[in-house]
């Protein structure tokens, strides 16, 4: 007879041990799967459209996907808790990943882009994962555990785009159009990465964390949980700590986002080979994710309000450097590229930690999903703007754009306060999933 499964642990430490790991193991393949996806996605949608001008559709639909996804994924989050809801997530990738095969094998623009809003779901998976990775952890470790998650996303990042090459050779076995062969590898990654947290994400971190306030506090002022994320945006826009790290993590995104989509049309225009642009990209995807950890790190030992800060000033270099670029390849745009990735993690990593912590475990999954909302549509609008202004003023004026918007970042961190003017941010030593009593700076 085969052995009985192990039970899952029931000790705090290693109950929070076992979820990232499990966390990290899903991000991991959920990561190839939406990279690999990526990867193709605006080339297949150029073929099966057969125009130029629409191949950023393709995109621009997962965007709106992964962003409207964490309307329903935050109420089953609320009302069944993590597990079901990222598993849903990777569900609906799966159901996107196959449609996209179909609309490539009967070549139909608009099947393709249902199924990249359906594919969107597999990303705000990945998006969600960092908050179920913060819901048992205590507020020494809180922005460590969460980046770590965050940090697992780079391989992925960086082994999906480089399967293309071997995805090509799969799509001839299997008699499909080369470019769809991308989204078989999607396929199995969503699928092991569902099937992973299934068996592993045991307990489920936010029931337990529900129980733990539950037990904490009188019967009387326990709250039913809330998933809805208009009712999570009222949550977020009443705390100055939540609210802060809102605009951390969206306005963090846009000015991302806007510049790092038009960098290789500004270096394409310029002469610059595909290897040299794939470089500058993979730098910059270098400095998003591989020092993930260390602002987590920072987070826990000097506060999540001064990590703001910082990514708002390593934002507005980065944007500054890309502005003055020539047309072309240099020096100073990767710098520049590198440094958008880090100042990205710092507000993404900082801000999440602060949403995590500064929100009551009832009201956490319908917050968060707002905020990975927001962070959603502010992509989407700002790499849609971003066209708008390169193609009327020039790639310099669009990095001195967002430069105004990292300006902003850093106005919040050191204004948004709380009634007393302390800004209000995670209370040390309160047991996991307990609201903090007293939330004045650290």
């Amino acid at each position: 007879m085969p052995p009985a499964p192990r039970p899952a642990p029931t000790s705090g430490v290693a109950v929070q041990h076992r979820t990232v790991r499990t966390l990290v193991g899903s991000q991991m393949l959920g990561g190839v799967g939406v990279a690999s996806g990526v990867a193709v996605g605006s080339l297949l949608a150029e073929d099966v459209s057969g125009s130029a001008e629409l191949a950023g559709l393709g995109g621009t639909f997962q965007v709106l996907g992964g962003a409207l996804i964490a309307v329903p994924m935050a109420r089953l989050m609320a009302r069944s808790g993590r597990r079901p809801g990222l598993v849903m997530g990777y569900v609906l990738g799966i159901l996107g990943a196959v449609l996209l095969i179909v609309a490539g094998v009967v070549r139909s623009f608009p099947l393709l882009l249902v199924a990249s809003v359906l594919f969107g779901g597999a990303t705000t998976a990945n998006s969600q994962a960092r908050y179920a990775a913060a819901d048992l952890a205590d507020d020494a470790h809180r922005g460590r555990d969460l980046s770590i998650v965050v940090w697992a996303t780079t391989v992925g990042a960086v082994l999906g785009p480089n399967l293309v090459g071997l995805a090509g050779g799969v799509a001839d076995v299997l008699h499909l159009p080369a470019l769809t062969g991308a989204f078989v590898f999607s396929l199995v990654g969503f699928a092991l990465a569902a099937v992973l947290l299934t068996v592993r994400l045991r307990p489920d971190p936010l029931l337990l964390a529900r129980r733990r306030a539950h037990d904490a506090a009188p019967h009387d002022l326990v709250e039913r949980p809330h998933g809805s994320v208009v009712r999570g945006a009222r949550v977020v826009l009443a705390s100055p700590a939540a609210l802060l790290g809102l605009v951390a993590v969206a306005l963090g995104h846009v000015v991302m986002v806007s510049v790092m989509v038009m960098t290789p049309l500004h270096m394409h225009h310029g002469g610059s080979t595909l290897r040299l642009i794939g470089l500058v990209i993979s730098i910059h995807i270098l400095g998003m994710y591989a020092l993930s950890p260390v602002v987590g790190t920072a987070v826990d030992r000097f506060g999540a309000r001064p990590v703001v800060g910082v990514g708002s000033v390593v934002l507005l270099a980065a944007c500054l450097l890309a502005a003055q670029a020539p047309t072309g390849w240099s020096p100073g745009l990767a710098v520049g590229l590198f440094l958008l990735g880090v100042g990205w993690s710092c507000t993404l990593v900082s801000g999440s930690t602060l949403i995590a912590g500064a929100v009551p475990v009832a009201e956490r999954a319908g917050a968060q999903g707002a905020s990975d909302l927001a962070m959603g549509l502010a992509a989407g609008g700002g790499g849609a703007l971003a066209g708008v202004v390169v193609g009327q003023l020039g790639y310099g004026a669009l990095g001195l754009g967002a430069a105004v918007v990292a300006v902003a970042i850093g106005l919040a961190a050191a204004f948004l306060r709380g009634p007393r003017g302390h800004l209000v941010e995670t209370a040390a030593h309160t047991p996991p999933g307990v609201e903090p009593t007293d939330s004045r700076v650290r």
